[in-house]
């Protein structure tokens, strides 16, 4: 794009406003985005680690084939799961998305699964925000100072880290393998020309747990633990990032023989307990987010709550 063009194009994105669906996993958000986006003319742009790989649908929770039928959906699937699609990527790939959706007279709805990708769409992306990985770290800790630059330099070789510094260089590299190269770009935040609208979902936690009890279970069902076998059969590393979420992490588990079948489901529901108050904790310091009663349908009041805010 020229550089007037872009320029225009930056400035045409000021006036678009773009609702996201924030919350705890299991709350409600994928049907919540879509009957919104079926009603106001809305194409969904999903922020999730985990949809963005193809191949892998039943522990990431995908949209139906029926809902993607009615309503177009962005950045789902378009990753080699053999691969690590990081942040940065990301970020580049859903800015693409809302202006191609608002550049089309549509309403751009993020449905927001993962917190960090959510947060670095919305609001730029800061050094800070990658939380540290002990035993991540603990490995690189063992490793010599040489090593260490070495790997920096193959991660980002135009990085600048003390490279006497072994502290300063460890966290450079837990940073760098989480949200990708270069890391100069992640010194300040750079927040996009649109402006969000947050909307969060929430139930009483005692609920929630419920609702992830019953969804465990239906994933088994559906034939969780053959999809990940024929991810493990066709090259994808269990240590691959795809594999890694909750729910196939536990099913890979299993195959290795470290947890019996008829545990998996509580496995997985607690897995996903802590991981939703995590959640429930980063959004909780967010004071820009409208929260809706989920427990009951919350789609009419957030019709109401949006009608208002994009008019």
């Amino acid at each position: 794009m020229a550089p007037k063009a872009a320029v225009g194009a930056e400035r045409s994105l000021q006036s678009v406003r773009v609702p996201f669906f924030l919350g705890p996993t299991g709350v409600g958000k994928s049907r919540a985005a879509f009957e919104v986006a079926r009603a106001m003319g809305g194409e969904i742009v999903v922020c999730d680690s985990r949809q963005v790989y193809a191949r892998l649908d039943i522990a990431s929770n995908k949209p139906t084939p029926d809902q993607m039928r009615e309503v177009r959906y962005h950045l789902v699937g378009i990753a080699d799961p053999r691969t690590v699609f990081n942040v940065f990527e990301f970020v580049q790939a859903a800015n693409a998305a809302i202006r191609e959706i608002a550049a089309g007279g549509r309403l751009p709805v993020v449905e927001g699964g993962s917190m960090l990708w959510a947060d670095a769409l919305m609001d730029g992306f800061s050094l800070g925000q990658v939380a540290p990985r002990p035993e991540r770290r603990a490995e690189l800790g063992q490793m010599p100072l040489e090593e260490l630059a070495r790997l920096l330099r193959s991660l980002d070789p135009a990085a600048q880290v003390d490279a006497r510094n072994p502290v300063r260089l460890v966290r450079a590299i837990e940073v760098l393998e989480v949200a990708g190269p270069p890391l100069s770009r992640l010194r300040q935040r750079r927040p996009p020309p649109w402006k969000p609208i947050r909307v969060g979902l929430r139930v009483p936690l005692a609920v929630l747990d419920q609702l992830l009890g019953e969804r465990a279970r239906r994933q088994l069902d559906r034939g969780l633990v053959e999809e990940t076998m024929a991810a493990l059969d066709s090259g994808v590393a269990p240590d691959a990032p795809a594999l890694t979420g909750i729910g196939y992490a536990e099913a890979v588990a299993y195959l290795r023989g470290e947890v019996a079948l008829e545990d998996l489901p509580l496995a997985m529901a607690r897995a996903n307990q802590r991981y939703a108050r995590r959640q429930l904790r980063w959004l909780g310091r967010d004071a820009r987010i409208e929260w809706f009663d989920a427990e009951s349908d919350p789609v009419p009041g957030i019709l109401a709550y949006l009608n208002e805010q994009l008019t």
